[in-house]
């Protein structure tokens, strides 16, 4: 691929229901989407994630699809969408949308076939057993709510396999049919201009499940696969992909030959910077940082703070899962499936110099930003809603009704109207007019990212100060050098340091302005405020 437009994009993530309602039926569409396109193109974004958008019964956010050619009602039609990628592409946006192949809605007309007779040629499509496995109650995704992963079906007699909910059964991606079809899939919305898929549950569609079998085997061939018939269908179209794997497993997505996955989520990256954010300790982050470092100038990792799910940390140890819930989720209530936490970034730090410090750092690691909606303001969340819709509520654009999402009086979850984070005080109207809100500091970093290529393109080390608090990059892209410097601890802290390689005696902080000048011993002194940040270019 000669375009590697991934590696200085901006992503930000959103939920059609939720973002904005052009027909004020209470649901988010096409049409309000496109009506707010002018917003993410003036904060910066220049890279569109949607959730899934297919028609579905939406038991789990639109995550069990049963058609995979069209768009679901609620959201418009075809043609909405056909206006909506025309828009999106005269402002210069790019557009990935959710992949799900692990898995269809029970709904789905192929299921339905799969069900009917084990002569069915639709019933290798999915994974069955005649009799109940020895290990139907393990490998849940959702402990605690799911109750199996092996399910009878009684049309049938003969049980199911489902890694996720029993109305989610999983495709059999052994079957060439089966693979044939996601290709069909795939460039259906290719053809439709989408510059590629975020692949749902990658790991999942990768085995080969059977009764009994605690470990399939994994078939990462088929990663290749589907990035052959991206490259030949549409060169600069990208996989990115839900993987979260230990950093030793991650290079088999990636390929060997760089020819997997483009981009993955780096969730171990993610865990233990929120590890650091509880516990001011940036040994163990940069230690994250070293195991998923990446060795080819063509994979990338994805790096964002929160998503649609729970902020999952099930790859630390359980003493630092404790520290992260003691410091960020102290109730029972804010935690789900004993390993995350269900809550937004903006209550969950709790203030605003927190906040920024933690988008810093995430703009600063090597890889692609990506943004969830509602964060560049600081939206709230609604623990009184049940499971993962407690950070799904609706977008606030201003302090008008329903926060000028729709005009009708039921919506799928409600906004948010009381307290601090109510929208009567958190919307984008309001912060669009106060120089120093949220939203315009997020736009000046999605900005200062996309005038820093060394982030996306160069290599990078992490700068030892002897300060465990603190956090020191090095990057260098051609004849640029960038000297970045996060203070994770609530006290400020003078640093000196040494800008070797930085070719010389002037670094320039990006932000302000204002220079540093070496001494005669060839030190720089600077000062990090509380939770403070500075990025430095040499010359």
């Amino acid at each position: 691929m000669d375009d590697l437009w991934y590696k200085n994009s901006v992503i930000y993530s959103l939920d059609l229901e939720t973002f904005m309602d052009g027909n004020n039926d209470g649901t988010g569409d096409f049409a309000g989407l496109c009506n707010r396109l002018d917003y993410l193109h003036a904060m910066g974004v220049d890279t569109v994630w949607l959730a899934p958008f297919q028609p579905t019964p939406n038991k789990d956010n639109g995550y069990d699809i049963q058609d995979y050619y069209g768009v679901d009602p609620r959201h418009g039609s075809s043609g909405d969408f056909v206006d909506f990628m025309h828009k999106a592409d005269k402002l210069g946006i790019k557009v990935i949308i959710d992949l799900v192949v692990n898995h269809t809605s029970d709904k789905h007309p192929w299921f339905q076939m799969a069900r009917s007779s084990k002569d069915n040629p639709k019933r290798d499509w999915y994974v069955w057993s005649d009799k109940k496995p020895s290990d139907w109650d393990e490998g849940m995704v959702f402990p605690g709510v799911q109750k199996a992963t092996w399910t009878l079906d009684k049309q049938s007699r003969t049980y199911y396999f489902h890694r996720f909910h029993e109305f989610e059964p999983d495709l059999n991606t052994d079957n060439p049919a089966v693979r044939e079809e996601i290709t069909r899939i795939m460039g259906y919305w290719l053809q439709l201009g989408v510059a590629g898929f975020r692949v749902d549950a990658v790991p999942f569609i990768l085995e080969s499940p059977a009764p009994g079998k605690k470990k399939p085997k994994m078939n990462f061939n088929y990663l290749k696969e589907m990035r052959r018939f991206l490259q030949w269908r549409k060169g600069d179209a990208v996989l990115l992909g839900e993987a979260n794997v230990l950093p030793k497993d991650s290079m088999k997505y990636f390929g060997e030959n760089s020819d997997g996955i483009h981009l993955m989520f780096n969730f171990f990256v993610n865990q233990y910077l929120f590890y650091a954010l509880a516990t001011c300790k940036t040994a163990p982050l940069i230690k994250a940082l070293e195991q998923t470092r990446l060795t080819s100038s063509t994979p990338q990792w994805a790096h964002f703070l929160r998503n649609h799910d729970e902020l999952d940390l099930g790859r630390l140890t359980e003493k630092e899962r404790e520290e992260v819930f003691l410091r960020f989720a102290p109730d029972e209530n804010m935690q789900l499936y004993f390993r995350g936490i269900r809550r937004r970034l903006g209550p969950m730090l709790g203030s605003r110099q927190q906040n920024e410090l933690a988008y810093s750092v995430m703009f600063s690691l090597p890889g692609t930003p990506v943004l969830r909606y509602g964060d560049e303001i600081g939206m709230g969340d609604n623990l009184a809603l049940d499971d993962r819709n407690s950070v799904r509520t609706p977008m606030q654009w201003s302090g008008e009704y329903q926060a000028g999402f729709s005009k009708a009086d039921k919506l799928l979850h409600p906004v948010i109207d009381d307290g601090y984070y109510s929208y009567v005080h958190i919307n984008v109207e309001t912060q669009r007019r106060e120089s120093d809100s949220m939203l315009n500091w997020m736009t000046s970093m999605i900005r200062l990212r996309r005038e820093c290529p060394e982030i996306g393109n160069g290599e990078w080390q992490i700068i030892q100060t002897g300060y465990d608090h603190i956090l020191g990059m090095y990057y260098q892209w051609n004849e640029r050098r960038l000297f970045i410097w996060h203070n994770f601890s609530e006290k400020p802290q003078e640093l000196v340091f040494l800008a070797k390689n930085a070719g010389t005696r002037r670094l320039v902080d990006v932000m302000n302005n204002i220079e540093s000048i070496e001494d005669e011993k060839g030190r720089h002194t600077i000062t990090l405020e509380a939770y403070g940040y500075r990025w430095f270019r040499a010359g």
